[in-house]
């Protein structure tokens, strides 16, 4: 009996030492899991640094003034380019008439037109 115990105890800790094992092996894992995503982040992070500075230097405003004098025929502008709002076109009439009634505000205003009707993919409601 006592030696059935003893084989039952050692059977138990060498389970016991095996899933202490599986624990640290897993967690190993995952601290080099968590250090190459680190590293990975240092890496984006970096190359955003890199990218903003790239921007800044593209977007300054002696730079892109520089390229305007360069490829562009710009003159500077007149006084008597500009013009008195009385010499605007007209405005353009409406697309929609205003008499019309919305079709719209229609369906809005009596939700009961579309009882019943098909939409899309889907046949007639089923009563």
């Amino acid at each position: 009996m006592m030696r059935l115990l003893n084989i039952c105890v050692i059977v138990a800790l060498v389970l016991a030492a095996a899933d202490v094992y599986k624990i640290k092996f897993e967690s190993t894992r995952q601290a080099q899991r968590v250090a190459k995503l680190h590293m990975e982040i240092r890496r984006e992070q970096d190359a955003i640094a890199a990218l903003r500075a790239q921007w800044s230097k593209l977007d300054s405003p002696g730079r892109i003034q520089d390229l305007a004098r360069r490829h562009l025929a710009l003159r500077p502008v007149e006084a008597r380019q500009y013009d008195r709002l009385d010499n605007l076109p007209e405005r353009p009439p409406d697309l929609v008439p205003v008499e019309e009634a919305d079709p719209i505000g229609m369906v809005i205003a009596h939700p009961e037109i579309l009882h019943g009707s098909v939409t899309g993919s889907l046949g007639p409601a089923k009563r």
